[in-house]
């Protein structure tokens, strides 16, 4: 079945259609990652977005449903080159498309995803809709993308309820067992408790936490400061999340307590730039964002550059925050956007980029080692 998809600027592809029938409008994003398609797909950060994958050849190694970063999808459509049919990988338990179909999610391959990334990197992020109706109105469909805007997504990725994880009943999946010189569980089981304020967190940010010995209390993204003080953590995480940072004004109020308080947080990439904007800071939206697993940051303290993976479309803009509150961190090699953030007479430190990413570059896990030294020097 023939697919179509319409940007806002009027470009149009023709391609194949894959997954779901019917009809999407999303924000049109690329992320450059060679693996970690199941990753993509699951990560509640790309809630509004379908995403365009510029690497040609995706789903040859197949879906391991162990290694989904949420319960469901959040994308809105997917887009590629080529989507593999026949997958060859041990741990496979079927293809991309029959998970595609599965989730409900609009696709389309066969198209030109260079030309598709070269119109979004020169003219930046645009809404688009990917449609499988031959009988399609171009000029309404523009008018459409025009003033589609999402929003509410915060609301649609946060858990409901709070939950209570506990380290001793982790248990290693099959891929960390599989991986050399991996530690899990180095610490005494269940000496730090850790509020986790979910904003559309990824599974793998607690994962890190419970496989270091920590428990960890996941709370909805609306809850209130008082209500995470009181339960008296020994350690904060704001996670990643969907969205422009400035809208949710009230989570960024709760913020500012939490900054306040004195617990020890680590923050990353939507909590990274809410706990910026929560202390005088401003974010920017990007032409195009960061979204792969080969952005290099350097870390400005040791002068090393690790390799991360990134999935963002905002950014802290650095200048705006006072230098009597904050330094920076880490900063991105490629275009020195700022990649992480220490809090001067705090416990506190922020990261723009993922280092629980998985699959992906692991190089920055270690950030959770040094929060979880944090906590002890902090007790």
């Amino acid at each position: 079945m023939k697919a179509f998809l319409i940007l806002e600027d009027g470009t149009v592809f023709v391609g194949k259609s894959i997954g779901a029938t019917g009809e999407i409008i999303s924000e049109i994003v690329f992320n450059t990652s060679m693996t970690g398609y199941l990753e993509i797909l699951t990560d509640p950060s790309y809630a509004g977005q379908a995403v365009v994958m510029t690497y040609p050849l995706i789903g040859n190694y197949g879906i391991c449903y162990e290694d989904m970063e949420s319960a469901k999808s959040w994308v809105g459509g997917y887009i590629v080159k080529e989507i593999a049919r026949r997958p060859s990988n041990f741990r496979s338990e079927g293809s991309i498309e029959k998970f595609l179909i599965e989730k409900n999610i609009p696709g389309i391959e066969g198209i030109d995803t260079r030309a598709l990334t070269k119109i979004l990197r020169e003219k930046g992020t645009m809404n688009g809709m990917i449609t499988t109706n031959e009988n399609f109105n171009r000029l309404e469909i523009i008018e459409k993308l025009k003033n589609h805007h999402s929003t509410n997504t915060m609301n649609i990725v946060t858990c409901k309820e709070k939950e209570n994880l506990l380290s001793k009943d982790y248990k290693t999946t099959e891929a960390e067992q599989a991986r050399s010189g991996l530690k899990v569980n180095p610490y005494k089981t269940g000496k730090f408790s850790i509020a986790l304020l979910d904003l559309g967190s990824k599974k793998n940010i607690a994962d890190c936490l419970l496989k270091r010995g920590c428990d960890v209390t996941v709370y909805p993204a609306f809850t209130k400061a008082e209500d995470i003080i009181k339960d008296n953590p020994d350690g904060i995480i704001l996670s990643n999340g969907p969205g422009d940072p400035k809208e949710y004004v009230d989570i960024i109020k709760e913020v500012k307590k939490l900054y306040d308080s004195n617990i020890p947080i680590f923050a990353i990439c939507l909590g990274h730039q809410l706990m910026a904007l929560a202390n005088g800071g401003n974010t920017r939206k990007m032409k195009y964002g960061h979204r792969g697993a080969n952005h290099p940051v350097k870390d400005l303290k040791t002068g090393r550059v690790y390799i991360s993976t990134q999935n963002h479309g905002y950014v802290v803009e650095g200048e705006s925050l006072s230098g009597s509150i904050v330094e920076p961190s880490f900063i991105n090699v490629n275009d020195r956007t700022i990649e992480g953030l220490h809090y001067l007479g705090k416990n506190i430190f922020t990261v723009q980029f993922h280092p629980e990413a998985c699959s992906g570059p692991q190089d920055t896990e270690f950030l959770f080692d040094e929060f979880i030294q944090m906590m002890e020097v902090s007790k």
